[in-house]
């Protein structure tokens, strides 16, 4: 369906206010006020974000428990198990927190459960194991646990100490560990929920460096290694995707110039391979389409001890070796999706009544169970509306499924009214996984396809784009874009200023990239031109081309590096016909012109 774009109203004395205070440009000031900024010093605070403004660790609720334990642990020498999942913020969580260990002088291994045979979390059979292997060990959780009732108590019940680390949403009861470290705890007051598991995993490194130091302090060695394990958790909280506000930005900011300046061997080496190694102002779109895809490649394809060891080793014939080969794990991650992708649309295409469903549920035996998430997501977008993948075995006549909402649908709820035709499932509003018998496929499309239809109607403000401004091309300078990079790191809740203007082709639509999969052209408006690209849409190009006259373009602007050179390029979200204004734009466009 069409999107509208919703302008955000401004008090134009409050830019003037923020322009004269902060000697910025009228384009940051507006988009400063209409991310709530609407006075010089609160702007201020938000631009010069510092290091120190992160929480002291030992706030953070049960941290200082758990580091007690883990210190007991290093005197007695006694083995440590850091226990992580196989997506990126585990895999950043386990490294961060074994390189601290290790640093410590401890006996430090670590343990990921396999995607496919054992699932996300802790699990009953790899507890059991881990006791088996060493009774005496301290297990430590990262990025997972918190809701893992039965598998922490039956850790209790073998002796196994066992210490949870978690971000993730707690249920209504607590497992029974001997410590548990996450920042809503419930009768805790920490005052930024929103960490992902490897900025929980770093509070307790920076916690364990400073009793390990002075007890305030920690020493300058340990100091060092925290600087650059900034950069492992900036990594980890781009790639879960949690808010860039508060104290994730912070870690976001600062960890982007730790990967520039103090990456470990297989972080410069990885970096070289994704070439941006010449890219001395990394920013979070870095991560989140370069690095995090080719670490999540490896979690996917069943190799995420790889991606930890390339994040961890000190040898470079390893890091080049891990580093090349991840690399072409995510090529074939790439190949294996795009094959998906086409395959869900022919299924669709040869099903009618599949077009007109309320939401999709496709199965295959020649799908990866490791890789149909991202594609779901993409199949969601395509036909705009939710969407389960289902990767069938045919020799247990079982599916491990996948699936991904749209428009702010609650697919946990949809998937749970369907609870009696599955094996399992889990997941929350936007993203669940389910484990369904091969003969119940069509009966679980059937339920979901009618709850969707009962319970959701896909209204434009589910759909709908924020514009920060309405402006003029001559104003989308190098100098103004520029000084809106101090805005960022931008990604989940602070979004990559968007804007909109009138434009006209300078040069006609054409495709580009593999499969002619992307767009690219050139738009003009009272003689400044320059060059707009969109990925994924290439779909538009014949629709623009064919357009007559101006059209209205929603666009972020972003600074493109090249060979040394840098230029300002337009990232399109939205094209449409100037003359058909949604009610959105039409509501508030007095206060968007300037």
């Amino acid at each position: 369906m069409p999107r509208d774009w919703r302008f955000v109203p401004h008090d134009e004395s409050f830019v003037r206010q923020i322009c004269s205070d902060l000697r910025v440009s009228p384009l940051t000031a507006r988009v400063l006020v209409s991310r709530g900024h609407t006075s010089g010093d609160s702007a201020r605070l938000f631009l010069e974000a510092k290091l120190t403004d992160l929480i002291p660790p030992e706030r953070l609720p049960g941290a200082e428990a758990a580091v007690d334990r883990i210190l007991a642990a290093i005197r007695d020498g006694r083995r440590i198990t850091i226990y992580g999942d196989y997506d990126v913020d585990g895999m950043t969580s386990i490294s961060l927190l074994w390189g601290c260990l290790n640093l410590a002088g401890a006996t430090v291994e670590y343990y990921i459960p396999d995607r496919i045979d054992e699932g996300y979390g802790l699990n009953c059979d790899a507890i059991r194991a881990l006791h088996e292997h060493d009774p005496n060990q301290l297990v430590i959780s990262v990025d997972c646990g918190i809701t893992s009732l039965k598998e922490a108590g039956l850790a209790r019940e073998l002796g196994l100490e066992l210490i949870i680390t978690d971000h993730h949403t707690l249920a209504d009861s607590l497992p029974d560990a001997a410590a548990l470290v996450h920042p809503r705890l419930p009768g805790t007051e920490y005052p930024f929920g929103d960490l992902c598991g490897a900025g929980v995993a770093f509070k307790v490194a920076w916690l364990l460096c400073q009793k390990l130091g002075d007890g305030k302090k920690a020493s300058p060695r340990m100091r060092e290694y925290l600087k650059g394990a900034v950069g492992l958790v900036a990594i980890g909280t781009v790639a879960d995707v949690v808010p860039l506000a508060g104290e994730n930005r912070v870690i976001v900011r600062f960890g982007l110039a730790a990967l520039a300046a103090h990456a470990g061997l297989g972080l410069q080496t990885l970096l070289r391979v994704a070439q941006l190694d010449s890219n001395s102002r990394l920013q979070a779109e870095d991560i989140a389409f370069s690095l995090a895809p080719r670490l999540n490649a490896a979690g996917r394809l069943g190799q995420a001890r790889l991606a930890v060891e390339l994040l961890t080793t000190t040898s470079q014939d390893r890091a080049t070796a891990l580093a090349q080969y991840i690399n072409e794990l995510n090529r074939n991650r790439q190949t294996v999706e795009r094959r998906i992708f086409k395959q869900a649309k022919e299924m669709v295409a040869e099903q009618d009544r599949w077009s007109d469903d309320p939401a999709l549920v496709l199965a295959h035996d020649d799908w990866h169970a490791g890789v149909i998430g991202i594609v779901a997501n993409r199949v969601a977008e395509h036909f705009e509306k939710p969407t389960v993948l289902i990767s069938t075995n045919n020799a247990t006549r079982m599916g491990q499924g996948s699936g991904r909402s749209y428009a702010n649908f609650d697919l946990h709820s949809g998937v749970a009214s369907c609870a009696d035709c599955l094996e399992s499932f889990g997941g929350h509003q936007a993203a669940v996984g389910v484990k369904i018998s091969v003969k119940n496929i069509e009966t679980f499309r059937d339920g979901l396809c009618s709850h969707v239809a009962e319970n959701h109607v896909v209204r434009s403000k589910d759909v709908e784009l924020t514009v920060d401004a309405e402006v003029s091309l001559r104003d989308v300078t190098h100098r103004a874009v520029k000084e809106l990079e101090q805005l960022g790191p931008f990604g989940q809740a602070n979004a990559r200023p968007q804007f909109a203007a009138v434009v006209e082709l300078a040069e006609p639509a054409r495709p580009m990239g593999e499969g002619n999969r992307h767009l690219q052209m050139r738009v003009r408006q009272d003689g400044t031109t320059l060059r707009a690209i969109a990925f994924g849409k290439g779909e538009w190009v014949d629709q623009i081309n064919q357009h007559n006259g101006p059209i209205s373009i929603c666009f972020a602007p972003q600074i493109n590096r090249f060979r040394g050179r840098e230029s300002v390029e337009l990232m399109l979200a939205d094209w449409r016909d100037p003359n058909v204004e949604n009610d959105s734009l039409a509501t508030s466009e007095s206060a968007a012109n300037f």
